[in-house]
C-alpha cells in the first residue's frame, strides 16, 4: 500500500514537472516576464521611439540593474485622449475609494467637482463635503495602474500636477548634477524646463516652426521661402498649406499660442496683439488645403507634395528632411524657424500617482535624463550611444550635448534649439491660462464655420485682397470677444453650480453663428468691392 501511495506521488509530481521540462529554453534577449520588472508608461510617442526607449532601456536596466524589465506601452490616441483617459481613469478609482468609506457620504456632482481643484482643501468658502474630497485625495495613494505619461507638453503635464494626477519623481534629490544652468536649465525663454517639484521633467527641447516642400515652392511665381509666421497667410499660399487642428493635436495648439504671443509683443498694445494674433490665424487657415488630426500628418502632406507648406514641430521636419534625402538624395523638405517666433518648449515626462512600479519609473526618468539617455534622442544611429534602428531626432534638453566635440554625432550638427529660439521671450501671463481657450476659440471661430471662412477669404482675395476691401476685413476679422473679456470667458468654460455644460455648449455654438454670419457679410461686401 504504501509502495503504490509513493508510486502515485511520484507519478503525480512527474506530470506536473512536465510542463517545466517541455518549456523551450528562451532566446537570448527574451524577456521572461515573471522574472523581469514592469513599467506602465501612456504615451503618444510613435513606434519608433517606443522601440528605441524599448531596446536603450532594457540594455541599461540589465546592465545596472541585473534584471530585465518590460515597457508595456499605452497608446489610447493623441495628448488631447490621454488627458481625457487619465482623468477619467483617476475620478472612477477615487470614486471607488471614496465609496469603500460609507462614513464618508455619497458620491456625488460637488464630491467629484472638488477633488481636483487646487486650493480646495484650503479654502474657507468652500464646503466641508468639497475640502474634505480634496484633503482625501491628495493624502491618498490611489492610483489608474499607470506609472507614467510620457510627452505631450508641459501645459497638459502642469494641469495634471495641479489635479494632483502627479507625484514627485524626486530626481533632484538623487541626480542634483543634472540640474546645473549649464546641463539643465530651470527655464529657457520665459518657459520652464522642469517642475520644481519634481512633478514633471524635460526630456528634450522642441520648437515650433514651418515645414516647406522646396519642389512645390519652385513651381510658384515667387520662389522665396517663407521666413516668418505671417507669410503663411500670404495670398501666394491659397490651398496650398496643410495645418492641423489645435483642438486634436496640443502640440498644434502650442504653436499657435506662440503665433499669438509674438503679435502681442510686435503690438503696441497686448489686446491688439491678440486680436492680430487670431486673425492672423484666420487668414492661415483660409489659406488651407487641408486640416489634419495630427500634427505628424502636416510633415507628410508636405513631404508628399500635396502642400507647400504647414506648421511643424522641429523633430517631425527634421526627420522627414533626413528620410528624404537619404532616399533622393535632395535637400527637398526644409524646415524653417520663424523670425523671432521661434519658442523652446520641453517635451516632458511625469510620474502618475499611485504609481504600482514607482522605482521602475524613477530609474526610467533617472536613464532619460543621463547623458546616455539624451544620446539616444539626438544621436544619429551607428555612433557610440546612439540610437539602433532609426534616428529619434530630438534635441537633447542636455546643454552639453551641443559642445563641439559632438557635432558630427548629432542628427543636425548646425541646429541648437538653444540658440535658435533666443529671438523669443515666452510671457505666461499673456497667454498661459487661456491655453485652453485659444483652442476652443479656433474650433469654434475658425474651424466649424471653415467653409464660410474660405469662401470669405477667396472673395476678398478676388477683389484685390485686404487693402482694396476694408469693410470686407473688418467683418472678417470680427471675434466674439476681446483679450479684456478673455478671463471672464475663460471662467465661463468651466462646469460650476450655474454654469452646466448645456449652458457652455450655448455659448460656444453662438461663437460660431457669430462667425459664420460675419464671413458672409466679409463675402457679400468683398464682392461689391467695399
Amino acid at each position: 500500500m504504501l509502495k503504490r501511495l509513493v508510486y502515485c506521488l511520484l507519478l503525480l509530481g512527474s506530470l506536473l514537472l512536465l510542463p517545466f521540462l517541455l518549456r523551450p529554453k528562451a532566446e537570448k534577449g527574451t524577456v521572461v516576464a515573471d522574472e523581469a520588472d514592469r513599467l506602465v508608461i501612456i504615451s503618444a510617442h510613435n513606434k519608433g521611439i517606443r522601440d528605441e526607449y524599448d531596446t536603450a532601456f532594457r540594455k541599461y536596466y540589465r546592465e545596472k540593474f541585473g534584471k530585465d524589465v518590460i515597457l508595456d506601452f499605452r497608446s489610447p490616441g493623441g495628448t488631447r485622449d490621454i488627458v481625457r483617459y487619465i482623468a477619467d481613469r483617476f475620478e472612477a478609482e477615487f470614486r471607488h475609494y471614496w465609496e469603500s468609506d460609507p462614513a464618508n457620504g455619497p458620491w456625488n456632482a460637488e464630491v467629484a467637482g472638488a477633488y481636483t481643484v487646487p486650493g480646495m482643501e484650503k479654502n474657507p468658502a468652500a464646503s466641508p463635503t468639497a475640502r474634505k474630497a480634496r484633503e482625501m485625495f491628495l493624502k491618498s495613494n490611489v492610483g489608474i495602474g499607470i506609472d507614467l505619461m510620457a510627452g505631450g507638453g508641459t501645459f497638459e503635464m502642469i494641469r495634471n500636477a495641479g489635479k494632483g494626477f502627479a507625484a514627485d519623481a524626486k530626481v533632484m534629490e538623487r541626480h542634483p548634477e543634472y540640474f546645473r544652468p549649464g546641463s539643465i536649465p530651470a527655464s529657457f525663454g520665459g518657459d520652464r524646463l522642469y517642475d520644481k517639484n519634481g512633478l514633471w521633467y524635460g526630456v528634450v527641447l522642441s520648437t515650433f516652426g514651418i515645414c516647406c516642400n522646396t519642389d512645390r515652392i519652385n513651381e510658384m511665381q515667387n520662389k522665396t521661402l517663407p521666413a516668418a509666421w505671417k507669410d503663411l497667410a500670404d495670398p501666394r499660399f491659397l490651398n496650398l498649406l496643410s495645418v492641423a487642428d489645435p483642438s486634436k493635436s496640443g502640440s498644434a495648439n502650442k504653436c499657435f499660442e506662440i503665433l499669438i504671443q509674438q503679435c502681442m509683443a510686435e503690438a503696441a498694445d497686448p489686446a491688439r496683439g491678440w486680436s492680430d494674433g487670431l486673425n492672423l490665424i484666420k487668414r492661415i487657415f483660409g489659406n488651407a488645403r487641408s486640416v489634419t488630426e495630427s500634427a505628424s500628418q502636416v510633415v507628410r502632406d508636405v513631404t508628399m507634395g500635396d502642400a507647400a507648406c504647414g506648421m511643424a514641430i522641429d523633430t517631425y521636419a527634421l526627420s522627414q528632411a533626413a528620410w528624404v534625402k537619404k532616399i533622393s538624395g535632395k535637400d527637398t523638405v526644409r524646415y524653417i524657424t520663424p523670425k523671432g517666433g521661434t519658442a523652446v518648449s520641453a517635451d516632458p515626462i511625469q510620474l502618475l500617482r499611485g504609481a504600482p512600479n514607482r522605482k521602475t519609473a524613477q530609474r526610467f526618468i533617472d536613464f532619460l535624463l543621463s547623458l546616455e539617455g539624451q544620446k539616444l534622442h539626438c544621436f544619429k544611429t551607428g555612433t557610440p550611444g546612439g540610437p539602433a534602428l532609426r534616428p529619434l531626432n530630438r534635441p537633447a534638453i542636455r546643454r552639453e550635448l551641443y559642445a563641439k566635440e559632438f557635432d558630427q554625432m548629432r542628427f543636425e550638427k548646425d541646429y541648437d534649439p538653444y540658440r535658435s529660439g533666443s529671438d523669443f521671450t515666452y510671457r505666461s501671463a499673456w497667454t498661459g491660462k487661456y491655453y485652453g481657450l485659444i483652442s476652443r476659440v479656433i474650433k469654434n471661430v475658425i474651424l466649424d464655420p471653415s467653409e464660410e471662412l474660405q469662401l470669405a477669404w477667396r472673395a476678398i482675395l478676388k477683389a484685390g485682397g485686404p487693402e482694396k476691401v476694408p469693410e470686407a476685413m473688418k467683418a472678417f476679422n470680427a471675434l466674439p470677444f476681446s483679450y479684456a473679456e478673455a478671463q471672464k470667458i475663460n471662467g465661463l468654460l468651466r462646469v460650476k453650480p450655474g454654469n452646466s455644460a448645456s449652458d457652455i455648449a450655448a455659448m460656444l455654438r453662438q461663437w460660431s453663428d457669430f462667425a459664420r454670419e460675419n464671413y458672409l457679410k466679409a463675402a457679400k461686401l468683398a464682392a461689391q468691392g467695399r
